[in-house]
């Protein structure tokens, strides 16, 4: 689990802009005219066609993909009753959670009332602004009565994903539990520990699912919830059972299956051990499960586990139900979240994790194999395909049980759509980070005694995304460290001026320059002077694998040593920088645009064959756009005539490459634009996400324009065609820039990896 440190979270939402969410308009509002038309008086058409056809509401407002999301904070994830405004936070977060994963809108709204009519009340006169709502850290057992009288009196759907995301989640997963046990659900005992909104709810789904009732027993603090007990509320009296079970030690005695949803550490070995054979164990507690992974597997070799953890297999994550229920019931304007739909959603995510499981989403995870079975019976919430897997079947059981108020026709075309919808920008440095997880690699750190290094290097270290090493004085930085509260615990610090390799990394840095114009002497003062020399010679000695560097230096102060140490790869003439721009529903990769002044046309072929490697890399086609001020040889000049011989280099040397130019940049990326006017190009029919520029002055001012004017994640520089990972930082770079820039230089390290493993088993 990531450890986050009470600083930075702090800093993370205050920030800049404070908390995590904004309101953004999405029409033209910069001339008189559009301010007439998005007010008065043209706004006045629109609400005349609502007041004489309510339905329109959805037509003309953002209505229908909008949903509430409201809590009065007595109920706040391990927090407890905090109150509306310390549960602020979270309902941003959730709101976040909303956008990221399904593209809705949230207004978050928290509600300083415990009195149940008033909270009803305040709900539904809200009713005319939502497509929807979510019901968030309620408290039980008013959580039941407030969900209960809303679904009565409103017409819009409203959900409480405390209660129902996680039975949801974990109703596919135990759909898929019992099959590979080998047994029928209705004939299993199950116990259930935990006896507030998400067990109840939990108890109740499964039951809907096939589960006998009287095979559940239910377990709350003060053990099993019998029929003599004299203590218990009606939603607990739903599952009174008439038995002489006592303790939840007692009830584990030849169950099938158990649900945690209480608290950690309740769960012994020899509690599991008595259970039936393949028991099935769901410990959803978090971030403590009620027995942990490790001693469950060890208790018993045929246990079928899930967890609420994302560092174990199996996690039961409610953000694989919310945003593509909402998603489906939204886009069909649904009235409610029926029965009907919350088992489609559960079947349908039963049946994904049956499906052969893309590369993309195993190197995500940084797994290799990732197959339906024990380890495997739910997806990953980073697999793109719970959105055009969930939303549709949530859809279409809203159309099948009447509470749709509008049809899809057609559901591939709806699949579509919202594939477009969410592009595969939101999951592109998730990524990058799994996949730097799944092999940490040596990153050294020649600005060691810099405190935003420092501090990223223990975020890195803590993430797993890398074993970072630091240059300099190991007593100063342990100083700095011990300053901003940072832990170095595991993080290996050199010092050049008393390691016993440093006279070695001399003489050899000697031996490559001496015809240069080297002496022994400057090799020396290199080696303990310049932590960029010493970082490229451990990278060059194999003792690291990446180096991040450039944050206090100028970038060619920084690329020069390396150059002249690791040196380029010999199939390319030049060396390269990329930069990674992703928007809201697009990755957009643009070279070069930190080294070459002025390309030649067959450098320019290099870097895009640099380029189309890196994106490859990720499971992504690259499309790439060698770009000019004119299309297709509509101007003449010196850029035009360069682009085209470097487009004839590049298909010489890779033919199935899609690759086209000379072309303008706004073409370059629509792709109706191309479609309609050059159908003859090898990217009709789609957009470039690779931008080739055609030296350095366009690449720099893009970038860098991007970065500033644009509400665009920016990041890079990401250097090609170097022997070894090195990548230069833009001085100056934020905390989660530099760690950002650490899981890609130790992916890039992977990838160079991989890529001789092939070349030596090719040749």
């Amino acid at each position: 689990m990531i450890k986050i440190k009470k600083s930075d979270a702090l800093e993370y939402h205050s920030g800049k802009r404070k908390g995590k969410i904004e309101v953004v308009t999405t029409k033209p509002v910069s001339t008189q005219r559009d301010l007439s038309l998005a007010y008065s008086p043209g706004v006045a058409e629109p609400c005349l066609e609502i007041a004489k056809d309510e339905s329109k509401v959805y037509e003309y407002t953002a209505k229908g993909n909008l949903v509430a999301v409201i809590s009065n904070g007595t109920a706040v994830l391990g927090l407890g009753d905090i109150g509306p405004a310390a549960s602020k936070p979270v309902m941003e977060g959730k709101g976040v959670l909303f956008k990221k994963f399904a593209d809705i809108d949230v207004f978050d709204i928290e509600l300083d009332s415990k009195n149940i009519d008033d909270l009803v009340k305040a709900i539904k006169m809200m009713e005319p602004t939502f497509g929807g709502v979510n019901l968030e850290d309620f408290a039980g057992p008013d959580c039941f009565e407030i969900e209960n009288r809303l679904k009565e009196e409103m017409n819009i759907p409203v959900f409480h994903d405390d209660q129902h995301g996680t039975a949801i989640i974990s109703g596919a997963a135990m759909l898929n539990a019992v099959e590979l046990a080998g047994k029928n659900l209705s004939e299993m005992k199950a116990v259930y520990n935990g006896a507030g909104a998400s067990g109840i709810a939990c108890a109740r789904f499964h039951i809907s699912l096939g589960l006998d009732p009287k095979n559940v027993i239910m377990c709350d603090s003060k053990g099993v919830i019998h029929s003599k007990r004299d203590d218990l509320n009606e939603y607990k009296l739903e599952f009174a059972r008439d038995t002489d079970l006592r303790t939840l030690e007692e009830a584990f005695v030849g169950a099938d299956m158990f649900f945690g949803l209480s608290k950690g550490n309740v769960v012994s070995k020899k509690m599991v051990k008595s259970m039936a054979d393949n028991p099935i164990i769901f410990a959803m507690a978090n971030p403590t499960s009620e027995i942990s992974y490790p001693d469950a597997i060890a208790a018993r070799k045929d246990v079928i586990m899930a967890t609420g953890r994302s560092d174990y297999p199996n996690q039961v994550n409610n953000v694989l139900g919310f945003p593509f229920i909402f998603r489906g019931a939204l886009d069909v304007h649904a009235k409610s979240i029926n029965e009907e739909m919350k088992r489609a959603a559960a079947y349908s995510l039963a049946a994904l994790a049956k499906e052969e499981v893309p590369d993309a989403v195993k190197h995500a995870y940084g797994i290799q194999n990732m197959n339906y079975g024990r380890e495997y019976i739910i997806p990953k919430p980073f697999d793109p395909r719970v959105l055009t897997w969930v939303a549709p079947a949530v859809a279409k059981a809203a159309m099948d049980s009447g509470v749709a108020r509008k049809k899809i026709k057609n559901f591939e075309k709806y699949k579509f759509d919202l594939n477009i919808r969410m592009g595969r920008a939101h999951s592109f440095m998730s990524t990058i980070y799994n996949k730097a997880k799944s092999k940490p690699l040596r990153v050294v750190f020649p600005e060691g005694e810099n405190k935003k290094i420092i501090s990223s290097a223990s975020i890195a270290k803590e993430q797993g995304i890398c074993e970072p090493v630091l240059i300099g004085d190991p007593i100063y930085i342990n100083e700095i460290a011990e300053q901003i509260n940072v832990d170095l615990e595991g993080i290996e610090i050199i010092n050049p001026r008393d390691n016993a390799y440093t006279h070695f990394y001399a003489n050899q840095y000697y031996e490559k320059r001496s015809r240069k114009g080297l002496t022994q002497q400057q090799a020396m003062e290199d080696m303990l002077n310049s932590p960029n020399h010493f970082g490229s010679m451990l990278l060059e000695a194999g003792q690291a694998d990446a180096m991040v560097s450039g944050l206090t230096s100028n970038y060619s102060n920084t690329v020069r040593p390396a150059l002249e140490i690791i040196g380029k790869q010999d199939e390319y003439s030049k060396v390269s920088g990329l930069y990674i721009v992703i928007s809201q529903n697009e990755v957009y990769f643009l070279t070069d645009t930190t080294v070459n002044i002025d390309p030649s046309a067959k450098e320019i072929s290099d870097i895009t064959l640099q380029a189309a490697t890196f994106v490859r890399h990720f499971d992504i086609v690259p499309k790439v756009a060698l770009l000019s001020y004119s299309n297709f040889g509509s101007a003449s000049g010196e850029v035009p005539r360069k682009m085209q011989e470097a487009l004839k280099l590049i298909n010489k040397r890779e033919p199935e490459l899609i690759v086209d130019g000379d072309i303008q940049a706004d073409v370059a990326v629509n792709q109706e634009a191309i479609s309609a006017d050059y159908s003859f190009s090898k990217l009709a029919g789609t957009s470039a996400n690779v931008l080739v520029f055609p030296n350095l002055t366009a690449g720099n001012t893009a970038y860098k324009l991007l970065r500033s004017l644009g509400k665009l994640n920016v990041i890079g520089p990401v250097l090609q065609g170097m022997n070894k990972s090195v990548h230069i930082l833009q001085k100056g770079s934020s905390i989660n820039e530099i760690v950002d820039m650490t899981a890609i230089a130790n992916v890039m390290a992977q990838n160079l990896e991989e890529d001789k493993l092939v070349c030596s088993v090719k040749y």
